[in-house]
């Protein structure tokens, strides 16, 4: 059985999208969701293996669009142990 355990960035507007592909690059992470200063979920962006490959490229586009419109905000990350 695969267990998962969550861990949480809070990062600025500038951050967000290195931050984000870093997390993609990494491999480990099965969702990320990024939530704004109030705790509320912005977006939510399963990474299944299918999901890495083309479909990745409007994800990133969409979280730098979140990226100019926030200032700070939190990545929560929820990886496969």
């Amino acid at each position: 059985m695969t267990e998962t355990h969550n861990e949480e960035f809070k990062v600025s507007g500038d951050e967000l999208l290195k931050k984000v592909k870093e997390l993609i690059a990494a491999g480990n992470a099965r969702r990320i969701i990024i939530k704004n200063e109030s705790g509320e979920t912005i977006i939510e962006i399963p990474l299944t293996i299918g999901a890495i490959g083309a479909l990745i490229a409007p994800v990133l586009a969409a979280v730098g669009t979140i990226a100019a419109l926030v200032t700070k905000c939190t990545i929560v990350v929820e990886k496969r142990t």
